[in-house]
C-alpha cells in the first residue's frame, strides 16, 4: 500500500510523475482548482466579506467534491501529502486550497516544485520538499478579490445604465479601451500623399543596381504630388552621379531569447496561426507528458513564465547538441545568457524550452499529434537557436552626387548564417529586407543614369492589433502576468467587446459605448498606468514586502463610493439614446436606440408608439413577399427585418401581430387525438418543427410554463399504471415507451 499521497493537477501530469515515483507513492489529480469564491453569492454581495477585512468565503465547486472527498480520504492514510502543483501563484494557491479543502494536516503536507516533468527534476524536487509560501497564495488571493470586487461592481451598473449581461474586468476592460483607442486613431488618421525617386544605374563596369535620391538641394526628399516628382525625374535622366563615398561596416545580429508565455503565443500566432487560447492548451500538454522513445516524459519546461533564464545543465546540453549538428562555429562555447526585459517580470522560473535538446522535432514526429509537433518544433528551434553564434552581416553603403541629387545605394549579405540557420524571429507589420549586392564602386567612379522612378505613397495608420500584439502591449505596460493573457483576450472576445476579422481585432459597438463609459466616470480603474501599479502592489504581496488586506481595503473604499454615485447619477437613455431628424409614421421624434443587435431608430414616444426601423444604410435587403399583406391578421403588410439571425420578412405591426414569413418545410400535421401531457396535465402534445434541424418534435401547449417535449410520437394509447391520464404511451422504435 503507498505510503505517500502526491497532488497535481490533471491526469496527464499525474500519470507522468507516477511512473518515476515508484509503489511508495500514489498520485492523485485536483483537476485544477478545488475551491473558488461562490458563482453566486446573491444579490448585493461578492462572496467576500468586506466588513470583516476581505474574508474570501471559499466553496468547494459542485465539479470538485469528489476529487477532495477522494484525496481527504486518501490523506488520513498517508505518511505525507506532496502537493506537486504548477511553481507559479496560482499552483501556490491550488496546493493551500486543496490542503484546506481535505482537511489535510499541517504535519503532512509537502510543497515540491519543478520547472520540468523529467525524471531526475521529479527526484530533485521530492528530496527537498518546503511549507506553502503563503505570500504567494496572499498574492493570488488578492488579485482573485480585487478581480471580484472589479466584476461585481462595475458589471450590475453597465447591466443597469446601458444593456444586460454587460461585464467589466480589472485588466478586460484596459485591453478593450486598447482596442476602442486604436480603432480611433485609425479613423481619425489623414492620409499624407509622397513619393519616392529610385534611379536605375549602371556602373562603369555595365553592371546594374538602383539607387533612392535621399536629397535634394542640400534637404531631406520631401515630394508631395506627382508632378513634382517626375519634375526631378526628368531633371534627373541626363544626370551622370558620381561616387563620393563607398563604406563597408561589418555587424552582427543576436538570436531572440527562449520564449516567455508571451513571446511564444506571439509568435505561435504569427508562425502558425494559433490563438494564444489554443497554444497554451498544446503547450499544457507538452508540459505534463507524452511517450517519447525515451519513455513517458515532458517535453518543455513549465509554460507560463515571464524568464529568459535557461539552466546551466540545459545550456550545456544545448552547446553539445549545437556542435554535433552544426559544427563548434555555430556554438557559443559556455552559452548565451539572456535578460528578461519583460515589465514587471516576476518569480524566477526557466524559460519555455525543451526538457532535452537531443530530443529533436524529427525524432517526434510518430509521438505527437500534427498541432503538438508545430509548437514543440517552435519551441525547439527558438530554444537552440538562443544559444547559437550570432549572425555576421556586411553592409555597404555608396553615396552618389548628380548636381543637386544626393543618392544612396546600400547592401546587405551575410558572412556567417549563425543562429538564422535555425530559426529567425517573426515580424507583425514589416517584411525583412531581402540580401542584395552592389557592383565594386570607388569613390570618383561616374555612373549612367538608365532611368528614374517615381512612386507614389502613402502614410498609413498604426495597425489594428492581433491577438499577438495586444498581448505585447498587455506585457510592455505591465498589465496582466503569464497566466492571464490568453484567458484576457478570449474573454473580450467571448464577451462580444471585440472581434476579429482576418487576424486583426475591432472594436465591437458596445465595447466603444462600455469603454467611454468606463473612460468618463472610472477614468483611473481603467487605466493603463493604475492597472499596472496594482500588478506591481500584488507582486509586492508575493515577495512579502506588502500587506493584502490593507491594499485591498484602500483599493475598495474609493470604488464603491464611485460606484455609488454613478448609480444615482447616470440615465440609461444617456449611453443608449441619441437624438436624430428622422420622425416615424404617426410623426413623432425618432432616435437612435441600442439594442443587442446594434444600433436601430425606434419612436421616441416608446412604449405607446413601438415603430422601430433600421438605420439609413443598414437596411436589409429586400426579401420575396416583402409588400404583401399580413395572411394573419390582414390589416398589417410584411416588410423586411433584420433580425438576430438575419433578415426575415414579418408582420409590420409587430408586436401587435407577431407573424413572421417561414420558408421552409410546412407545419407538422397535428395529432388526430388529444394527449394529454404527461409532466403536469395542464396541457395537451401539439407536434412541432425543431427550428434549426427541421425535425418533429411534441411539445406540451403550455410552453413556457411546461417545457416537455419527447422526439418519440404519441400513439394515444394510455399505460394502464396511470389513472390520472398522464400516461401517454409513445412509439419507440417497434416498443412502446411510457412518457410519465
Amino acid at each position: 500500500m503507498p505510503k505517500h499521497l502526491v497532488i497535481v493537477e490533471s491526469p496527464a501530469k499525474a500519470r507522468t510523475i507516477e511512473r518515476y515515483l515508484g509503489g511508495d507513492y500514489q498520485v492523485l489529480a485536483s483537476y485544477g482548482h478545488v475551491r473558488d469564491l461562490p458563482e453566486n453569492p446573491g444579490k448585493g454581495k461578492f462572496g467576500v466579506d468586506v466588513d470583516h477585512d476581505f474574508a474570501p468565503e471559499y466553496v468547494v465547486t459542485d465539479d470538485r467534491r469528489r476529487q477532495v472527498s477522494a484525496i481527504e480520504k486518501a490523506a488520513r492514510s498517508a505518511d505525507a501529502v506532496y502537493l506537486a502543483t504548477d511553481l507559479d501563484r496560482e499552483g501556490e494557491a491550488i496546493a493551500w486550497h486543496v490542503a484546506e479543502a481535505a482537511n489535510v494536516p499541517a504535519s503532512k503536507a509537502r510543497r515540491v516544485t519543478f520547472s520540468e516533468i523529467t525524471e531526475g527534476a521529479i527526484r530533485e524536487a521530492f528530496a527537498s520538499p518546503r511549507e506553502i509560501d503563503l505570500d504567494l497564495v496572499d498574492a493570488q488571493q488578492a488579485r482573485r478579490i480585487v478581480d471580484r470586487l472589479v466584476g461585481y461592481t462595475l458589471s450590475p451598473l453597465l447591466s443597469r445604465k446601458v444593456r444586460g449581461g454587460l461585464s467589466a474586468g480589472r485588466v478586460q476592460s484596459v485591453a478593450v479601451r486598447l482596442v476602442v483607442e486604436r480603432e480611433r486613431e485609425i479613423r481619425a488618421f489623414v492620409a499624407r500623399e509622397y513619393w519616392t525617386l529610385e534611379a536605375l544605374l549602371a556602373a562603369p563596369d555595365g553592371t546594374r543596381f538602383t539607387a533612392d535620391v535621399v536629397r535634394i538641394a542640400g534637404k531631406a526628399l520631401d515630394l508631395g504630388d506627382g508632378d513634382t516628382a517626375r519634375r526631378h525625374a526628368t531633371a534627373l535622366r541626363p544626370q551622370r552621379p558620381v561616387v563620393d563615398s563607398v563604406a563597408t561596416r561589418p555587424s552582427k545580429r543576436n538570436p531572440a531569447p527562449p520564449f516567455t508565455t508571451s513571446t511564444l503565443q506571439q509568435e505561435a500566432s504569427r508562425k502558425l496561426g494559433f490563438s494564444p487560447k489554443r497554444t497554451m492548451s498544446i503547450a499544457q500538454r507538452l508540459y505534463e507528458g507524452v511517450d517519447t522513445p525515451d519513455g513517458h516524459a515532458g517535453l518543455i519546461t513549465y509554460m507560463r513564465t515571464d524568464s529568459t533564464a535557461i539552466a546551466g545543465v540545459a545550456m550545456a546540453e544545448a552547446q553539445a547538441v549545437i556542435r554535433d549538428r552544426f559544427g563548434d562555429r555555430y556554438g557559443t562555447g559556455k552559452g548565451r545568457v539572456h535578460k528578461t526585459r519583460a515589465k514587471g517580470a516576476q518569480e524566477a522560473h526557466e524559460s519555455i524550452r525543451p526538457t532535452s535538446f537531443r530530443r529533436d522535432p524529427d525524432s517526434m514526429r510518430a509521438h505527437l499529434k500534427a498541432e503538438e509537433l508545430r509548437l514543440y518544433r517552435l519551441i525547439w528551434q527558438r530554444a537552440i537557436a538562443s544559444q547559437m553564434a550570432p549572425k555576421e552581416l556586411e553592409t555597404t553603403t555608396v553615396e552618389l552626387t548628380a548636381g543637386d541629387y544626393r543618392l544612396r545605394a546600400s547592401a546587405t549579405r551575410t558572412l556567417f548564417d549563425g543562429f538564422a540557420r535555425v530559426y529567425t524571429e517573426g515580424t507583425d507589420d514589416a517584411a525583412e529586407e531581402a540580401e542584395r549586392t552592389l557592383p565594386p564602386l570607388r569613390e570618383g567612379d561616374a555612373t549612367r543614369v538608365l532611368d528614374v522612378t517615381s512612386t507614389q505613397h502613402f502614410t498609413e495608420p498604426p495597425p489594428r492589433y492581433t491577438e499577438a500584439t495586444l498581448i505585447k502591449a498587455l506585457e510592455e505596460h505591465g498589465i496582466g502576468r503569464p497566466s492571464t493573457y490568453a484567458a484576457t483576450i478570449s474573454t473580450i472576445l467571448e464577451r462580444g467587446y471585440v472581434r476579429v476579422e482576418e487576424r486583426r481585432l475591432l472594436p465591437e459597438e458596445i465595447g466603444e459605448i462600455v469603454t467611454d463609459l468606463l473612460v468618463a466616470h472610472f477614468g483611473e480603474y481603467v487605466d493603463l498606468a493604475f492597472t499596472a501599479r496594482m500588478e506591481e502592489e500584488l507582486d509586492e504581496v508575493a515577495r512579502g514586502e506588502r500587506e493584502w488586506v490593507p491594499l485591498l481595503r484602500a483599493f475598495f473604499g474609493p470604488l464603491k463610493e464611485r460606484v455609488d454615485e454613478k448609480r444615482r447619477e447616470l440615465k440609461r437613455r444617456d449611453f443608449t439614446t441619441e437624438a436624430t431628424d428622422e420622425v416615424c409614421s404617426e410623426g413623432h421624434p425618432m432616435v437612435i436606440r441600442l439594442g443587442r443587435n446594434g444600433k436601430f431608430l425606434a419612436c421616441s414616444t416608446y412604449p405607446e408608439h413601438k415603430e422601430t426601423r433600421p438605420l439609413p444604410g443598414d437596411e436589409a435587403p429586400r426579401l420575396e413577399g416583402d409588400g404583401e399583406a399580413c395572411p394573419r391578421c390582414g390589416e398589417g403588410t410584411l416588410t423586411t427585418r433584420r433580425g438576430r439571425f438575419g433578415a426575415f420578412v414579418g408582420c409590420s405591426r409587430y408586436p401587435d401581430c407577431d407573424y413572421i414569413r417561414r420558408d421552409g418545410p410546412p407545419p407538422p400535421e397535428q395529432l388526430p387525438f388529444e394527449v394529454v401531457c404527461p409532466k403536469h396535465a395542464d396541457g395537451i402534445l401539439t407536434a412541432r418543427r425543431a427550428r434549426r434541424t427541421g425535425n418533429v418534435f411534441w411539445g406540451c401547449s403550455a410552453y413556457p410554463r411546461c417545457d416537455f417535449t419527447t422526439n418519440d410520437p404519441p400513439t394515444g394509447a394510455i399505460h394502464d399504471a396511470h389513472d390520472d391520464g398522464k400516461g401517454a404511451v409513445a412509439r419507440k422504435g417497434e416498443a412502446g415507451l411510457c412518457l410519465s
